[in-house]
């Protein structure tokens, strides 16, 4: 059945492209950030894990958050780790970073998490899609909160 909610079809592929893109990095950063709570050691270990569990935690929901959003828009949502390795920003660690250098590491990914959802926002205004426009300004809203609170860990 044709889908008919005010946005054409061009529309809806460019932002569920740029969705899946979005669903990529926040993949690969859910990712890295368990990894991190797994492996953290050191004098800040409890902190950290409870934070680590926390972010990775609030990931997993939002990768659903956006996949939904994309199906809605008409388009399959990535689920493979080659399609997510196609489409994020995010590096794989090739390493085994201390605990300073995971939160290096996090700051950097929540960041880039920001600037893929805000590279979006024109597409998005352009087919006044508001309900993308919503989840986007959800995920900047966390992801540079968090960036913020990883940040003055290093101060």
């Amino acid at each position: 059945m044709e889908i008919n909610i005010g946005i054409n079809a061009s529309q809806r592929e460019a932002i569920a492209l740029g969705l899946s893109r979005l669903l990529a990095d926040s993949y690969s950063l859910y990712l890295k950030t368990h990894s991190y709570h797994w492996n953290v050691t050191g004098p800040m270990f409890n902190t950290l894990h409870l934070m680590f569990e926390t972010q990775y935690t609030e990931l997993a929901l939002a990768v659903d958050a956006i996949a939904e959003r994309i199906r809605a828009l008409g388009f399959p949502a990535p689920g493979t780790y080659r399609e997510f390795a196609a489409l994020t920003k995010i590096p794989e660690d090739t390493d085994k970073p201390d605990a300073k250098e995971m939160i290096r590491r996090l700051v950097l990914g929540q960041e880039q998490v920001v600037r893929t959802a805000r590279e979006l926002f024109p597409l998005v205004e352009a087919a006044s899609d508001e309900p993308t426009a919503d989840v986007l300004t959800q995920r900047m809203q966390l992801h540079e909160k968090n960036a913020w609170m990883l940040r003055v860990l290093l101060e």
